[in-house]
């Protein structure tokens, strides 16, 4: 990859394409820091685990950021639900969403599962999608019935916003949580919550390119194989 003012790799030890391979396959595939550190060794190289455990810890937010310049709009019925996440030996919660066709909306981790954690996630969900929901469908959650009310009452959702409970509709949602669980289970464990934040945020970014959640038409990439199109987005 050519250094340029928009290379983020810049005066790194390794090429960019070693750190993008590290750290995409650390956030997609069911492999430990030391399963990388022997991959890489059979290619020559040797880098140590803490080293990129250092990567994704820094790179992930940066991916992540130059990804969400091609994302794609979802729709404006979202499905809401919360899952459990170990953190390192408390349990959070990762609030998330998806449209009718199972695309991710946004997620959150937050510490408590409260009415202001709710509506904390709504808030950012609204702003990233800079649109509200014309529907959302929860769970038996309280706490998040309430956030919703109570964010039409301030204004900050839309009044004639449609907020319905049902359980199989939210079954999309839960199934959802899957490809992101599967990944964080293998994990030997969080070293905390901003460890934890950054690294989830990673996993549902590989979660949304799976889903085509991005488009990259003009980046020319059609056709092109995963380390093709990762070098192109983080250098575009």
């Amino acid at each position: 990859m050519p250094i340029s003012a928009h290379n983020p790799f810049k005066g790194r030890q390794y090429p960019g394409e070693v750190i993008v391979l590290c750290v995409r396959w650390y956030l997609r595939f069911k492999l430990s820091l030391r399963d990388l550190v022997e991959m890489m060794a059979e290619r020559g190289l040797s880098i140590a685990h803490t080293t990129i455990m250092r990567w994704v810890q820094h790179y992930a937010p940066e991916f992540e950021k130059r990804w969400q310049r091609y994302a794609r709009s979802v729709g404006r019925s979202w499905r809401v639900d919360e899952t459990y996440v170990k953190i390192p030996s408390e349990w959070c919660y990762l609030y998330r969403a998806v449209d009718r066709a199972g695309r991710t909306v946004d997620f959150r981790l937050i510490a408590r599962r409260d009415v202001a954690a709710a509506k904390a996630f709504f808030r950012q969900a609204v702003k990233g999608q800079q649109r509200a929901p014309q529907t959302i469908t929860l769970d038996g959650c309280a706490a998040s019935h309430r956030a919703v009310r109570e964010l039409k009452a301030d204004g900050s959702l839309p009044s004639d916003t449609k907020l319905r409970s049902s359980k199989y509709l939210n079954n999309l949602i839960e199934q959802d949580h899957r490809g992101v669980k599967q990944r964080i289970a293998v994990m030997l464990g969080f070293k905390g919550f901003r460890h934890a934040a950054i690294t989830i945020a990673g996993i549902e970014l590989m979660h949304r390119i799976r889903k085509g959640q991005f488009g990259l038409g003009h980046l020319d990439v059609q056709g092109r194989t995963a380390p093709a199109v990762w070098n192109a987005v983080p250098g575009a």
